[in-house]
């Protein structure tokens, strides 16, 4: 899947030595990459990719925001600040398939 490979990469960049937050990301950015492929085939318009992407991750995204906010909040960041580096965590992700599903939608992509 070479749509896939450069949310993958972001992957390789984090530490994956089996913490929540680590297995929480790769869980959450398993589940955006692999909506891509058929999102394509169906030739979704972006706002029912995204709709597709809430309703199929939405799990995986809340045990994600759940490990970030519970590993901010064990280092001593406040509830308001661990939920605001969860959301701009997660909307990186969601950011960036997103881009590469628009990439990838465009005639020749």
């Amino acid at each position: 899947m070479l749509f896939a490979a450069p949310l993958m990469m972001m992957l390789a960049a984090t530490p994956q030595s089996g913490d929540a937050v680590g297995a929480g990301r790769k869980a959450y950015s398993e589940c955006l990459s692999k909506e891509v492929g058929p999102a394509l085939d169906k030739k979704l318009t972006l706002g029912d990719f995204q709709s597709t992407l809430k309703s199929k991750c939405s799990a995986k995204e809340a045990a994600f925001r759940a490990a970030i906010v519970a590993d901010d909040k064990s280092t001593g960041m406040s509830d308001k600040d661990a939920q605001a580096d969860a959301d701009d965590q997660i909307a990186e992700y969601v950011d960036k398939i997103t881009s590469e599903f628009e990439d990838y939608s465009k005639p020749g992509g």
